[in-house]
């Protein structure tokens, strides 16, 4: 009959919307995955991969990427590098394209197509991530967004400014963002041109006065400036940054006369649970040993596993992470700024970030009462 011919189809229907949506959840999990394994092991196993590569009947192809790497070394730092300025319209195979044209690309090689991958949507509905916007932002002005807090591996960061799945471009029209990371991580095979290609640049002084002296106008410098320190004290439930004594950035800031930009992702410490070793233990002093001559702190952290919420693994919980962009802090240009230069705009940052914390702290999910804790 009609009736049941429409009852098997409803049937048909759910189940179909069912599997789907179980679908998307097991998607979002390896999406997930795949970015925390390539932050934790991409760079050293493809080292291992290319010294054994040495040794096989392969070894062409090892001394070719090396020399690669030799004559490529800089591009991270200096940030340059070449892109492709493809036709209109145009289909694969691009080697078939008459009218491909190479051209030159400040900032490293970002790539728009790596950075529109359909994994980051999935990464970003994981969690869910997003990017509020508080102030427009001049394309005319350079800026340093200052984020905070790190986190264990600073996901809400990397979501909303090395790739489009929060659509920062939109949001920023004209402003080109610049995450910046460990240099080291720039000396890896493979993983040094990974993250070139979402636009990731080393923490350095020298790239940074690249960056914002002969890239011109519209640059958003992205630094965690808790860094590792502030990963040691990442647990749920804190809400806590490692600023005090950091000065550098507005330093740098004052030199170029970039804006200021307070950045604080509610939700970033509440994806990982992490082993906290009290001041004086021999755990603290190993890893403040790794984060002084190495560059990180080794962090004792699990979440979720994979096939199940309810065991212990890599997978982070599914938090919501909300970057919130605060309004820019405009500088002057001083070449060689005072300590009391410094000092000024660093205690304004202070207040701004503060400012900006309770401003919205109440719309995801805290007290009136919470504090940030500013060490």
């Amino acid at each position: 009959t009609g009736s049941s011919i429409l009852s098997a189809l409803q049937d048909l229907f759910s189940i179909t919307w069912l599997n789907r949506s179980k679908v998307e959840k097991q998607l979002q999990v390896i999406s997930v995955l795949q970015w925390v394994l390539s932050f934790l092991m991409l760079g050293v196993a493809c080292s291992v991969i290319l010294m054994y590569t040495f040794c096989t009947d392969c070894w062409l192809v090892a001394v070719l990427y090396f020399t690669w790497l030799v004559f490529d070394w800089n591009t991270p730092k200096k940030a340059q590098g070449f892109t492709l300025a493809l036709p209109e319209h145009h289909s694969l195979p691009l080697l078939l394209l008459p009218n491909t044209v190479f051209c030159s690309l400040e900032g490293g090689r970002r790539s728009q197509w790596v950075r529109n991958w359909a994994v980051w949507r999935y990464f970003r509905d994981y969690f869910p991530i997003q990017l509020v916007k508080t102030h427009n932002l001049l394309t005319t002005r350079n800026y340093i967004f200052g984020y905070h807090p790190h986190g264990i591996m600073g996901l809400g960061a990397f979501c909303n400014f090395s790739t489009e799945a929060t659509e920062v471009s939109k949001k920023f029209p004209g402003i080109r963002p610049y995450l910046a990371t460990l240099a080291g991580n720039f000396r890896m095979p493979v993983l040094r041109e990974y993250l070139m290609s979402g636009g990731i640049c080393p923490v350095n002084q020298d790239t940074i006065d690249y960056l914002l002296s002969k890239n011109g106008s519209g640059n958003a410098i992205i630094i965690v400036v808790g860094g590792a320190a502030e990963s040691l004290s990442s647990m749920p439930g804190k809400n806590a940054v490692t600023l005090r004594n950091r000065k550098g950035f507005v330093k740098l800031a004052l030199r170029h006369g970039a804006d200021l930009v307070p950045t604080y992702s509610f939700g970033e410490n509440e994806v990982y649970k992490q082993v906290i070793f009290e001041e004086g233990s021999w755990g603290r002093w190993v890893q403040k040993k790794f984060q002084k001559y190495i560059g990180f702190a080794p962090c004792i952290f699990h979440g979720r596993g994979l096939f199940s919420s309810d065991t212990w693994g890599l997978v982070p919980y599914s938090k919501p992470i909300t970057t919130v962009v605060g309004e820019p802090i405009t500088t002057p240009k001083l070449e060689h700024p005072t300590q009391q230069d410094i000092d000024l705009y660093h205690a304004m940052y202070v207040e701004a970030l503060v400012k900006l914390f309770d401003q919205h702290k109440t719309k995801f999910g805290l007290p009136e009462t919470e504090v940030l804790e500013v060490n």
